[in-house]
């Protein structure tokens, strides 16, 4: 009795631990979503955080559970998972977002947290116990994402500058101050959709190994799809300030029409990827779309040595996530089991 009762409450702590991620995903992201709404003066930064962290939390009830299934079903196989591998992922994930959010660098908590995942089973059971189709997928889109941002974030620039071009710019900004409004929501739903559904799916997995819910579950306990929300919309409104200044000024200077072209192409970019179930880092995604709206001003309108910093923390995400979840699924092997 006392054994089952000391199983459950580590599993009340990992589901604990998870939920700090996902607020900590909010908080670290929260540039993301805000970042252009605020550089380009049409929301401040009070209003921006609550207004996104609004439309994170409503994103539960506009996307279906595609990528919380891929995250507890197709990164790793089941078996291999127990709560030493899901505290070594999680701790992962939270030491490289603390390094990134510290620094100002606009880093993705999705690769982290997939990184801590990998860095974990691989630790415990070696490379064959990860389903490869899965991680393949997420890998692609590290690339795919930021490109597609760019090229939808560019076309709607484009777009956006011909069916102006008679118009008065005054007149412009007044309009696009408006419509970034429209933009910004849709690009937080689409971030609440994305992300909320990592922690989701950790979640699923945890309770998929220690037996309090199968594999052939069709969707996680509706308790753990609430607290995901709920906690990275709280993360959202606490904002990640360090972040949001490289985002909306460091890369390039955005004018109310250059934000909402960035968010709308993100978050076409983010629907689709949400729909389809991949993890994507709605970073690489945003910052694409900025780099691609600068870049039809003009080249120099990117500060492309920031640009390059940014990618070299993507390059770095995985590894540096996985070499820490690995460590800590040691420590917590030797020390607890």
């Amino acid at each position: 009795m006392e054994t089952v009762q000391a199983a459950l409450w580590v599993v009340i702590l990992l589901v604990a631990l998870a939920l700090i991620f996902d607020f900590m995903n909010g908080f670290h992201d929260a540039a993301n979503s805000i970042a252009t709404v605020v550089s380009t003066g049409v929301l401040k930064p009070g209003q921006a955080v609550v207004f996104a962290a609004f439309f994170n939390f409503i994103a539960i009830f506009v996307f279906h559970l595609s990528v919380a299934a891929t995250v507890g079903k197709g990164i790793v196989q089941p078996g291999v998972v127990d709560t030493h591998v899901v505290f070594g992922a999680l701790v992962g994930a939270i030491t490289w977002n603390v390094i990134t959010w510290y620094y100002g660098i606009p880093s993705s908590s999705s690769h982290a947290l997939i990184g801590g995942i990998v860095g974990a089973v691989i630790a415990k059971a070696g490379a064959g116990a990860l389903i490869s189709t899965g991680i393949m997928k997420t890998v692609a889109f590290i690339f795919v994402s930021p490109l597609l941002g760019f090229l939808l974030g560019s076309l709607m620039m484009v777009a956006v500058a011909h069916l102006f071009r008679r118009a008065r710019p005054s007149k412009v900004d007044k309009w696009f101050r408006r419509l970034q409004l429209v933009s910004a929501g849709a690009y937080s739903l689409g971030h609440g959709g994305n992300d909320a559904q990592k922690t989701i799916g950790i979640i699923w997995l945890l309770l998929i190994s220690t037996g309090y819910a199968t594999t052939a579950d069709a969707s996680p306990p509706g308790w753990v799809i609430v607290s995901c929300y709920l906690a990275i919309g709280l993360g959202t409104m606490f904002g990640g300030w360090r972040i949001v200044k490289t985002m909306g000024q460091k890369i390039t200077k955005l004018k109310p029409v250059g934000g909402f072209c960035a968010e709308t192409g993100g978050a076409m970019t983010l629907f689709l990827a949400t729909t389809l179930g991949i993890p994507v880092s709605t970073t690489h995604t945003i910052t694409g779309a900025i780099v691609g709206v600068g870049s039809t001003q003009r080249a120099s309108a990117v500060r492309w040595g920031v640009a390059g910093n940014i990618v070299w923390a993507w390059v770095l995400t995985i590894p540096a996530s996985a070499f820490v979840a690995a460590l800590a699924y040691w420590v917590s092997f030797r020390v607890f089991d």
